[in-house]
């Protein structure tokens, strides 16, 4: 069977990045042969925001050396991880969308050279208002987190999508990108 697509989705907190992938996961058809991949997460399963597999930092680190992930990263003095659960899924023909990270987006050419990165993002200002109205940070560590989303506002994405309109329109853009064929890659 054909190798799926692996869409690595990125953008910065208050985006509406898990919003999104909700939404898709609703909006989304068996016939689109589209998963939307878990996240292992170092942050207690209480926290908010998205559904993820909470593990200690002595688990993260126990299963990312017995090479239980397929990708890998720390952020915000969490550590995160994609299960090796989508080499399956890739192999079987589906299309994989991941939440990925920006700082990471740049390294995923040297272990996933065919994933497609797609960016959702928003006005400064709405991402502003949408950090302190979840309530995880304080002022100062919402100024912080905008202040390192300027410093990755470079991000290498195939496609863009501003979450400033309704939930619906941005989760059809990336149902629509994820529904499209494959382009071609060059062979050397």
């Amino acid at each position: 069977m054909s190798d799926g697509r692996l869409i690595f989705l990125v953008g910065p907190s208050g985006a509406g990045k898990d919003s999104v992938l909700a939404r898709l996961r609703a909006l989304s058809r068996p016939a689109d042969r589209l998963l939307v991949a878990h996240r292992y997460i170092t942050r207690p399963a209480d926290a908010g925001g998205e559904n993820h597999v909470a593990l200690s930092e002595h688990e993260f680190l126990q299963r990312r050396d017995a090479g239980c992930f397929a990708l890998h990263w720390q952020s915000h003095g969490l550590h995160y991880g994609i299960g090796r659960e989508i080499d399956l899924w890739l192999s079987q023909g589906l299309s994989v969308v991941v939440n990925g990270s920006r700082a990471h987006a740049a390294n995923l050419a040297e272990t996933c050279p065919h994933a497609e990165v797609v960016e959702v993002t928003a006005a400064e200002a709405t991402i502003r208002q949408r950090l302190l109205a979840r309530g995880r940070e304080d002022a100062a560590a919402v100024e912080a987190r905008l202040a390192r989303n300027r410093k990755l506002a470079d991000c290498p994405a195939s496609l863009r999508i501003l979450n400033e309109g309704s939930l619906d329109e941005a989760a059809l853009a990336l149902l629509a990108w994820a529904r499209r064929a494959p382009q071609p890659t060059c062979q050397d």
